[in-house]
């Protein structure tokens, strides 16, 4: 257990109202209340309204930790109870009356945009946050085929089975308070860190956070939220710790949303199937207070052609504030939305010209011999072998047998079949960032290796000890893999955006690396020898010098030197990448679509995704298979609704869609490995790969069951009354 002795535990009072002025907060009656200690409101606490971390959003549209004046979605926090016990907080939070004057509320982003709308952000005169300009040229102009659709890629929460908690202590008594520790639950430790000492008014090396076991995280749990900040000041406010666990239904109404963007979009080209022209407007709901969601569609727009050679592109966007919970980053963030955007025209191009939609995707994708590659949005690809990728997939499909089965049940009746593809390249590490790692041979000759990537169930301790058991020599189970504690690890870039194997990994690996070398120097003097001379069996673990492996020495006893000179085996690094990679894959989805019904079943999914060297292929099927899982639940029933009045209505498990095991296949997996020179191991990222691929295809594969009754679309997520619908108007 580590909430501290003596710790009081808290419940946030939060708005039932999407949108309202606050008129007042009244706190005697719970104040009053069995075991309560304190009720805190932003007045209380000298919390201030700040504009979003990101300098490119809107600055005018404030936020302040609790709600002062107006409250902008429901759910948001206005008050903190402190109690000696749980339920007594949860009971004391009831008797707290917060007076609100109702206002106008925008739940919509298209009504967002709408002349006369209300305003989120009154001070902010509008409700854009962000925007991208379109091109002033008509693109389409030279094209012989165009078609266009105007579709959504739904918002959904990152409903992590683990709601997220923190406990918050201070040293020293009420008045002498000057260093915070916290156990937070979050996916980038040392930006909590920094995050906590802005919001308390202290300098970083007065926090210390600590990320014990954090479940789910997903991007939903990256940095630190309000909550975080609120529950570290009541805690030195009061004088004692404060511990707080999150509620699913507080998880699902402030835990960051995902995707939530309305595409309309235009694809040119000949009847030969060449594509020469892409154009994609993207509206991007941004939720009450800007976060990393609203800057999306600038990754929508770098990653705007996918794996196609595509020569002309216009990518524009506005995000838009709304009274929904704030949008944030979710598996894949942005990458998705931008596959899905092109892989659903391009499957529409194909029904438009009759061409086969993996032969159109074969003529439009970049050669192997290109690479690398600047795409139109000023990328540079490091390597693809989109051809070979596609290959194996249409080995493993047989697609002529399945066509065969399509249309004889077309003609006989029984479960519709369709056939969806997806092909998809994404950016790992997209802003090219480092990350701190070091490894120390102890004594005894085990080893302590530290990172500064955050683990949370994608296998760092077994694939980080991989890599300098592999390099050092020494017994895997010799090797401790440490993480999440910023008073240990001292610096560090966290867990997002498939960066850790490519980042931290590479970090361990030229650790690793120096500690030989600093171990043939102290070998050479132990055997006398030039340490150019000496070398390292990592087979064995021993030291020798060259042509007399007779006589030779093991870490323990070159540890044992190093501790008699009180010296260390140690080595610290900051590994930094020259920039992103490019994970890449095809993705072939089948299902059966019941006509009378609409329900959907996917009976296959085949998948061959390319992260380049794999290090551990355990570990790289589980992320795929998550992956995949959460990429096919998006396709087939996870979406985050709200009426019109901006009123949540899916904010149980009850009734937001989660899969089971029961609705998914068994996923057909093929390996691809195409090394890259942007890190030392040749790894790209695998943690949101599946996720990209899978949900276009399954998309694509319903749309592809229905077609031949002139069903043209069915947008996601394809639900039994979506699809049903879409046959009943065909």
């Amino acid at each position: 257990d580590i909430v501290p002795d003596g710790a009081v535990h808290a419940v946030f009072v939060r708005s039932i109202e999407a949108h309202g002025t606050i008129l007042s907060i009244d706190t005697d009656e719970a104040l009053a209340a069995d075991g309560v200690v304190a009720v805190y409101t932003a007045a209380d606490l000298g919390l201030e309204a700040k504009p979003p971390a990101m300098p490119a959003l809107n600055q005018q549209m404030l936020r302040s930790a609790l709600a002062a004046d107006t409250v902008r979605y429901v759910g948001e926090p206005v008050a903190l109870v402190l109690a000696e016990t749980a339920r007594q907080a949860v009971d004391a939070a009831e008797l707290v009356i917060v007076d609100l004057d109702p206002l106008p509320a925008v739940a919509d982003p298209a009504a967002g945009l709408a002349e006369g709308a209300t305003l989120v952000h009154p001070d902010a005169g509008t409700n854009v946050v962000f925007a991208l300009p379109k091109a002033e040229d008509d693109i389409m102009a030279d094209c012989e085929v165009t078609v266009e659709l105007t579709f959504r890629n739904p918002r959904m929460s990152g409903a992590p089975i683990e709601p997220r908690a923190a406990v918050a202590e201070w040293d020293g008594d009420r008045l002498t308070q000057s260093h915070l520790t916290q156990w937070s639950s979050t996916q980038f430790p040392h930006t909590a860190r920094d995050a906590l000492a802005n919001g308390c008014g202290v300098s970083t090396d007065q926090v210390r956070v600590i990320t014990p076991e954090v479940g789910g995280g997903f991007g939903a749990k990256s940095g630190s939220y309000p909550e975080d900040i609120v529950v570290a000041l009541a805690a030195r406010q009061a004088g004692r710790p404060v511990s707080w666990v999150e509620t699913r239904t507080e998880c699902m109404l402030n835990l960051a949303h995902g995707r939530a963007q309305d595409f309309t979009a235009t694809l040119g080209g000949d009847r030969d199937g060449n594509i020469t022209a892409y154009r994609l407007h993207i509206v991007q709901d941004a939720g009450a207070y800007p976060l990393t969601g609203a800057i999306l569609p600038m990754i929508g727009r770098m990653m705007a052609t996918g794996v196609y050679d595509i020569p002309t592109i216009d990518i524009s966007a506005f995000s838009v504030a709304t009274n929904t919970t704030p949008v944030g980053a979710y598996r894949g963030a942005g990458r998705p939305e931008a596959a899905h955007a092109i892989e659903r025209m391009m499957d529409l191009y194909a029904n438009e010209i009759g061409m086969d939609p993996a032969e159109l995707r074969r003529r439009n994708f970049i050669p192997e011999a290109s690479f690398p590659f600047t795409t139109p949005s000023g990328l540079t690809y490091d390597t693809g072998r989109y051809a070979d990728a596609l290959d194996k997939v249409l080995e493993a499909i047989d697609v002529d047998a399945l066509r065969a089965d399509q249309a004889r049940r077309r003609a006989e009746g029984g479960p519709l079949l369709g056939i969806g593809w997806s092909a998809y390249v994404e950016i790992a590490n997209p802003m090219g960032t480092g990350e701190f790692g070091s490894v120390e041979v102890r004594p005894d000759g085990s080893a302590v290796v530290l990172t500064g990537s955050s683990a949370h169930g994608q296998g760092h301790h077994t694939t980080f000890a991989q890599i300098a058991a592999d390099t050092l020599g020494i017994d895997f189970d010799k090797i401790e893999v440490r993480h999440g504690d910023t008073s240990e690890v001292l610096r560090g870039g966290g867990t997002g955006g498939s960066r850790s194997l490519q980042a931290g990994g590479s970090a361990v690996l030229q650790a690793s690396e120096a500690v030989v070398d600093t171990a043939k120097a102290l070998a050479a003097s132990m055997l006398e020898a030039n340490p150019a001379d000496v070398v390292l069996d990592a087979g064995t673990g021993r030291f020798s010098v060259v042509g007399t492996p007779a006589v030779s020495l093991g870490w323990a006893e070159v540890a044992a030197e190093a501790d008699g000179r009180s010296e260390q085996l140690l080595s610290e690094i900051d590994f930094d990448p020259p920039g992103a990679t490019f994970p890449f894959g095809v993705h072939a989805s089948v299902v059966e679509v019941d006509a009378d019904t609409g329900q959907v079943k996917v009976v296959r999914h085949v998948a061959c995704d390319d992260a380049g060297i794999i290090v551990n292929p355990l570990i790289v099927d589980g992320q795929v298979h998550g992956g995949i899982a959460a990429g096919i639940a998006q396709a087939l029933m996870e979406e985050f609704h709200y009426s019109d009045d901006a009123t949540p209505l899916t904010a149980t498990f009850m009734d937001y869609g989660i899969l089971s095991p029961t609705e998914l296949p068994s996923y057909e997996r093929i390996e691809q490995e195409t090394s890259t020179e942007v890190n030392p191991l040749g790894a790209k990222g695998i943690g949101e790969a599946g996720t990209i691929g899978a949900t276009p295809a399954v998309q694509n594969a319903v749309v592809d069951a229905l077609a031949h009754l002139g069903v043209r679309h069915v947008d996601l997520p394809v639900t039994a009354e979506r699809v049903w619908r879409a046959i009943a108007d065909a």
